[in-house]
């Protein structure tokens, strides 16, 4: 349901470096729109296939793609049809592979997210600044809260801590690689024979959040992930085909749960004092949200769901389904 920021994307791979030897897109849209636009703009080694109702949903169509995927590949590639490359892509993707033998999972940066700044003015790392290396972030509001109250992780970024919350701004754009535990799923990277022991599960149904952290912890008991400063592309988050903001709010707290603990499934005492404190916390900055933005019904339907996932959890625990 996203015809032109797919075409968006397709036209940045048009322009790479090394040209993928499939393109395969699985249209789970329920209309003719995507599949009219690819028909008008002609893409080289592009298959086309538009899905039946009970192959939709964000995992549900990951595992139909790798089904079809050609004998000859050795690297599945996935990015979100709201994502723009640098010209380089897949060259730095494939490099980050060939130079780091043990990888199963790469995943890119979004420059146009990426709030690193370099260190020259000798930022010293506190509750209100995150520093690595010779480069500082600033900390959201919720992380600084975090920090204070000693919710925080002192895990690099993209490594999950026992409590599960860790750090989200991922690294600086240095051109180096790092080794992390989640891949994000605007842009993940696997070798095929991590498809041949694991699939995407379809406890994510329909949107489907945290479906890459599940799989990425999951992938991790074949080898080591990385993030790849070089591999970079643009991340523009088109609106369309994304849950209300209440049934948002609940797939924040349960499938949130739900990925902790392929991590973690006996976590300590202090960690889910920790989990809880934290669950607390940002639902109770949600709320205060109805207040403090011009969008309060979003931020009270979103809050509510978070409550609601998050009482559900006393009766109700999701069910490991992979």
């Amino acid at each position: 349901m996203r015809a032109k920021p797919l075409l968006n994307l397709l036209n940045s791979i048009k322009n790479q470096t090394l040209y993928p030897d499939e393109i395969l897109i699985i249209d789970g849209s329920t209309n003719y729109e995507t599949k009219i636009v690819l028909e008008q703009n002609q893409f080289h080694k592009l298959i086309y296939f538009q899905v039946p109702p009970g192959h939709r949903g964000l995992t549900r169509q990951r595992n139909f793609g790798t089904s079809k995927i050609g004998e000859g590949m050795k690297i599945i590639c996935f990015l979100d049809d709201d994502t723009v490359l640098e010209q380089n892509y897949f060259e730095n993707v494939v490099k980050t592979f060939s130079e780091n033998p043990n990888a199963v999972g790469v995943g890119g940066i979004a420059i146009n997210e990426n709030k690193w700044k370099v260190n020259d003015k000798g930022v010293k790392q506190s509750s209100k600044y995150y520093t690595l290396e010779n480069y500082y972030i600033k900390e959201s509001s919720r992380n600084y809260l975090r920090n204070i109250l000693g919710l925080g992780s002192n895990e690099l970024p993209g490594i999950m801590p026992e409590f599960s919350n860790g750090k989200t701004c991922y690294y600086p754009l240095n051109a180096k690689v790092y080794p992390v535990d989640l891949i994000v799923g605007m842009s993940m990277n696997f070798k095929r024979e991590v498809f041949y022991n694991i699939k995407f599960s379809t406890y994510f149904e329909g949107y489907g959040l945290y479906e890459d952290a599940d799989f990425s912890l999951r992938a991790l008991q074949f080898g080591q992930n990385y993030i790849a400063t070089s591999a970079q592309l643009s991340h523009f988050h088109d609106n369309s085909g994304r849950p209300n903001k209440y049934n948002y709010g609940k797939m924040v707290l349960r499938n949130g749960w739900y990925v902790w603990r392929v991590k973690y499934p006996n976590p300590s005492l202090v960690a889910r004092f920790k989990w809880n404190s934290i669950a607390f916390l940002l639902t109770l900055i949600r709320f205060t949200n109805i207040f403090t933005t011009n969008k309060p019904k979003e931020a009270f339907t979103e809050s509510l769901g978070r409550t609601i996932g998050w009482f559900s959890l006393l009766f109700n625990k999701p069910k490991r389904n992979d």
